[in-house]
């Protein structure tokens, strides 16, 4: 059971990651038309939706990218407790 556990926390925290990847794809022109840009945002798009829709932007700014990260730090630390990794 430990070893399910540890496999989701490890999933969330490498999903977290590509959030952050495609954060910083941003920042650069034509990153995200790329076709590993449009492969990572086929990935994190549906995730953050939700967050859009409750957060709103800060002027050109976007911070629902980082409450997606911080709700999916708080659910791998859950799956740490439940599973007492």
């Amino acid at each position: 059971m430990q070893t399910i556990g540890l496999l989701l926390h490890q999933a969330l925290y490498i999903y977290s990651f590509f959030i952050i990847g495609y954060i910083l794809m941003s920042w650069f022109p034509n990153a995200r038309e790329s076709s590993l840009g449009q492969f990572v945002g086929r990935i994190v798009e549906p995730y953050l939706e939700p967050f859009r829709k409750f957060v709103p932007p800060l002027g050109m700014i976007d911070l629902s990218p980082i409450v997606a990260i911080i709700v999916l730090r708080l659910a791998g630390g859950g799956v740490r407790a439940l599973f007492g990794i």
